[in-house]
């Protein structure tokens, strides 16, 4: 006969089972993902291991297709958004170098001074 003990508070839950009078069996659930450990009190090694049961990602078949067509909505906007950039980069890249050219007429004339050339 198993005699069974239960913890009174809050996580972790651990339930000491005894199987003998000699051997220590505790059941600790975890707190993070719900699955059962049974563990040797003598050794403390892990004896079993009895994982949480996975939750629904749906409910239903409805829920879960209308996620995929509001993943499939994104995905389109997304390459839309890519293909607009792609159709504007080489007005964007003759912007860019005629602010760089602007720059480098503004620039003083000469070589740039570096710290070491002032020793």
């Amino acid at each position: 006969m198993a005699d069974t003990v239960q913890a009174a508070t809050g996580p972790p839950t651990i339930l000491c089972v005894m199987a003998n009078a000699n051997e220590k069996i505790f059941e600790v659930a975890c707190p993070d993902c719900g699955a059962m450990l049974k563990i040797d009190a003598a050794t403390g090694l892990l004896v079993s291991h009895t994982p949480a049961p996975r939750k629904r990602m749906f409910e239903d078949l409805e829920t879960a297709a209308k996620a995929m067509r509001e993943q499939d909505e994104r995905k389109e906007s997304i390459f839309r958004q890519s293909v607009d950039a792609e159709k504007n980069k080489e007005d964007l890249f003759e912007k860019k170098f005629a602010e760089a050219l602007r720059k480098a007429k503004d620039a003083p004339e000469g070589r740039p001074f570096r710290e070491f050339d002032l020793d």
